[in-house]
């Protein structure tokens, strides 16, 4: 006779949930924020030296340093990958081949024979992206007449013609401006080595010419002739005006929206420029990098990317949701520090919506002008449960700008609103990375949490939010998740603010992302998906168990049902699972990546990820196992039966009656009403 897994016990929960925040606690800095390493791919230590080098300050120290890094993260087959698992990629073999040539290493060394060998057998040099042989045409090793040609005079397009600067996201647009400035200067600055063994001698693959393909490759050509004879007072004030408009987006911090993409190639469009090594705006770029690198026993290594305002958010809402109360001393300075994070003055998000005030928060410790509504929610529902003299205010301001911030489809992006136009995707030069910045669900999901939150689950702005994510539930019942890894990532967001929102947790919707998360469920409790589910629909929902996508799971599981009685069900067996992998000093390990930063082409691991979402999910499993929280449903309750089209007929009658002013109001009884869980204070 075989026995069932015991439930794991509440004491032991509570064990493992009292050394998670000992040791989240002791990871606060004096300031007050929380920052964990953001760990991407080695073509930042690469591009970092070819920067280095294209500029004339590379140093043997810091070449030798970012070598042994780069040669530690080399696979047994001699490529590099993109994250951790998954299988080689060329252009990231390339850069980080380029690098190590660079920092000496032979080429008939045999780490370095089987790089170039796995590269020829990928297509070559050739068949790599545009980014990479960007950076390889700098350094003389690549033809800038096979690159697409990206005119400086595209500064001068209006904000509604097709194609202007702020048609792409801010992250491509801050990347595209300097690039329009190195594509016209073309510069090559050699290498020492030549990289003759990367090259297959074949025609580089072209896409196929039809459609929009066929239009733009005839662009192409067109502006590659205007490249060899550009009109010459119009090409001198485009060069002027891009740099003008790169030098007007600097950050306190030296940055250029605080992500590597466009810092580095704003220094490089500048000394293009004339900007000397000693001008104030270069010495605070590079002054600026230096900080986003990391030393260690393995060497040095570049963030692409600091997360301080994330994490913070993310540690103080764990924090919470364990019952450490809202005046614990380390809650109320990570307070202070994000109330002083708070961004006050305009940026590029205000061209789409230039009556809105400012208000929110960004991502990294210096950003004011791309504040992003993912963190403003997230601060917002830190902010709003501690009980600071400050919060309110800011809780109201970024209320606003968050709001203001809706997609014309009722759902939220990330920086920006209606960033939709998928005719950017289409040029040539496009072959890496998201260029626009639509709605999605992770996003909107936490949007959807906040103003649940706030009371304003009733607002038009919620109903449409609401709206835009059945519409977006995927057949299988899951929700593809933008900004996490990836399907899990997703659901275990929508979930928790569908519920808060009012939907019924017997809702046909709830249950079937419930039924997804459960039939995705690991053998040994825990959740897991790879990041090449968003290449191969086979790998949705599947994958290695990791602690955050099984803390993602169990927090969508919590929020659509109470605990199950059952001791071998899916939620406590995913809480067995954190509990049995936890380590002795309180976390847990992560080595595979659940961060993205552009689906199939860039991820991140967040290292405070493996940390907090454990937290939330064991302290919200406790207080739901422990507390008397179950509250009778309300026929009054929305059960997603009929794919939206209720909530969107309540909107529209609301909107007639009320002319939208329903989002300013904070009805405490409708809130009260239709909330679905209800948590007793202790």
């Amino acid at each position: 006779m075989t026995t069932a897994p015991a439930a794991p016990p509440a004491s032991g929960v509570e064990r493992a949930l009292d050394a998670a925040c000992d040791h989240l606690l002791g990871l606060q800095a004096p300031e007050g924020w929380w920052k964990g390493e953001l760990q991407t791919n080695v073509t930042m230590d690469a591009e970092d030296l070819l920067l280095r080098h294209f500029l004339g300050i590379r140093t043997e120290e810091e070449t030798a340093e970012a070598a042994r890094w780069i040669r530690s993260q080399q696979r047994d087959d001699g490529t590099w990958a993109n994250f951790h698992g998954g299988p080689g990629d060329l252009s990231t073999t390339i850069e980080a081949y380029t690098a190590l040539r660079l920092a000496g290493d032979p080429a008939d060394a045999r780490h370095m024979k089987d790089a170039a060998e796995f590269v020829r057998q990928a297509g070559g040099i050739e068949a790599s992206r545009v980014f990479t042989r960007i950076w390889l045409a700098t350094a003389g090793q690549w033809p800038w007449d096979d690159l697409p040609v990206l005119p400086p005079e595209m500064i001068f397009l209006p904000s509604w013609f097709p194609l202007n600067v702020y048609d792409w996201a801010c992250w491509a647009r801050q990347t595209i401006v300097p690039l329009t400035i190195v594509s016209a200067r073309r510069p090559v600055r050699p290498l020492p080595v030549d990289l003759a063994e990367l090259r297959t001698g074949r025609p580089a693959p072209r896409r196929p010419r039809g459609g929009w393909d066929a239009v733009f490759t005839a662009l192409d050509g067109v502006l590659h002739r205007y490249q060899r004879r550009p009109i010459p007072g119009l090409r001198q004030a485009a060069v002027r005006r891009a740099a003008d408009w790169i030098v007007a987006r600097q950050e306190l911090d030296g940055s250029w929206g605080g992500i590597q993409p466009p810092w580095v190639y704003s220094l490089m469009a500048l000394d293009l420029c004339g900007y000397r090594l000693d001008h104030p705006v270069m010495m605070k770029g590079l002054k600026g990098l230096d900080r986003f690198t990391i030393h260690d026993e393995t060497g040095r290594r570049l963030e692409a990317c600091q997360s301080p305002v994330w994490d913070t958010a993310l540690a103080m809402n764990a924090l919470l949701d364990a019952g450490v109360p809202g005046d614990h001393p380390a809650v109320s300075r990570g307070a202070d520090w994000l109330l002083a994070e708070e961004v006050k003055g305009p940026g590029d998000w205000a061209v789409r919506r230039p009556s809105l005030a400012p208000g929110g928060w960004a991502f990294e410790f210096d950003n004011d002008g791309y504040p992003d509504i993912d963190d403003t929610a997230e601060v917002i529902l830190a902010l709003r449960r501690v009980p600071h003299p400050d919060a309110s205010p800011a809780v109201d301001r970024g209320m606003r700008w968050m709001t203001g911030m809706a997609s014309r489809d009722g759902g939220f992006a990330a920086f920006d609103a209606d960033n939709t136009r998928e005719l950017c995707k289409r040029l040539p030069f496009c072959d890496f990375g998201a260029v626009i910045d639509p709605p999605t669900a992770d996003v909107t999901a936490h949007v959807v949490e906040a103003l649940a939150a706030q009371g304003q689950a009733r607002s038009a702005v919620a109903r449409r939010a609401v709206l835009w994510l059945l519409k977006a539930q995927e057949p299988d019942g899951s929700w593809f998740g933008r900004w996490g890894a990836n399907h899990v990532y997703g659901t275990g967001a929508v979930l928790p603010a569908l519920v808060a929102a009012g939907v019924r947790q017997d809702a046909a919707c709830v249950r079937r992302a419930v039924a997804w998360l459960e039939r995705h469920q690991n053998g040994d409790g825990g959740w897991g998906e790879d990041l090449r589910s968003y290449d191969d629909p086979a790998w949705i929902g599947r994958g290695a168990s990791t602690p955050s996508q099984t803390a993602w799971a169990l927090i969508g599981l919590l929020a659509a049902d109470r605990p199950a009685s059952d001791p071998d069900g899916a939620v406590e067996r995913g809480v067995r699972w954190l509990v049995e992998q936890q380590r002795p000093d309180g976390t847990w390990d992560e080595d595979f990546f659940t961060g993205t930063g552009f689906p199939g082409d860039f991820y991140i691991n967040y290292h405070l990820y493996r940390l907090v979402f454990p937290i939330s999910a064991l302290g919200r499993y406790l207080r739901l196992r422990d507390d008397d929280w179950y509250d009778d449903r309300d026929d009054d309750r929305y059960d997603g039966s009929d794919g939206g089209q209720d909530q969107e007929r309540d909107h529209e009658e609301d909107g007639e009656r009320d002319g939208g002013r329903d989002q300013e109001r904070d009805d405490d009884q409708e809130g009260d009403r239709l909330r679905v869980i209800r948590v007793r204070s202790a």
